[in-house]
């Protein structure tokens, strides 16, 4: 079961680095979709992100920002397709898949309405070098990427940004490929809208507790208590 936290008053930038931690989620409806981001932002965004660990500090990642009107209208056009294929207009929470809320079904399909709005688009790849994906796990690969995707989104968090952590575009990666000109071999990680934020502050999301998810030296360990924490 999850327990929604104590709500604390919203934070306000700039934040500790506990409070920018605990605080971030993603932002669908909230996102202003008016005012414009200045690039130079975004840049010192992936600045941040580049320091993020990757395996072997190869640095496979690319990342693609897309800012002009005519490409992001393109990109959005694919990515409300697929959603409203994932997500027909007449599901609804229960129908959606496992953990999906209401709530995160209407900001999802906001954003799927008015992703050609959002002012930028940056999209994390990874260049495989011309190989294919590898078989089985792909945790090494992906996660030398994805902790850098979240950084950004961490240093957007901590410009006064809105960003969210979006992957349905890839139930059609190869079209989104095609329209970025992307060469064979590079893959892509995520889509993350990136606007200013209408409104206040920042709260923190639902989230199990602690105890329910930390096991202490195996599968059958609680958090320090000697049971399963359940």
């Amino acid at each position: 079961m999850v327990s929604a936290p104590a709500r604390p008053a919203r934070v306000r930038l700039p934040a500790t680095p506990d409070e920018l931690l605990t605080t971030t989620r993603s932002v669908r409806l909230r996102l202003d979709l008016n005012r414009p981001v200045d690039l130079a932002e975004v840049r010192a965004c992936v600045e941040t992100a580049l320091q993020a660990p990757n395996g072997g500090n190869t640095q496979r990642w690319h990342w693609v920002v897309v800012a002009d009107d005519g490409l992001r209208e393109r990109v959005a056009a694919v990515y409300r397709r697929v959603f409203e294929v994932r997500y027909p207009p007449t599901a609804s929470a229960g129908t959606s898949g496992v953990g999906v809320t209401d709530r995160m079904l209407e900001g999802g399909r906001h954003l799927a309405s008015h992703l050609h709005e959002v002012p930028v688009l940056v999209i994390p790849c990874v260049d495989l070098g011309g190989r294919s994906l590898p078989p089985g796990n792909q945790a090494g690969l992906w996660g030398s990427l994805l902790p850098a995707a979240w950084s950004y989104m961490l240093a957007a968090r901590a410009r006064g940004l809105g960003t969210a952590w979006t992957t349905v575009h890839l139930d059609a990666e190869q079209e989104i490929a095609d329209i970025l000109g992307l060469p064979d071999g590079v893959r892509q990680g995520a889509l993350i809208p990136t606007a200013h934020v209408v409104g206040d502050g920042f709260g923190p999301a639902p989230r199990r507790s602690v105890d329910s998810v930390l096991h202490l030296d195996g599968w059958g360990g609680g958090a320090g208590s000697g049971g399963s924490g359940d």
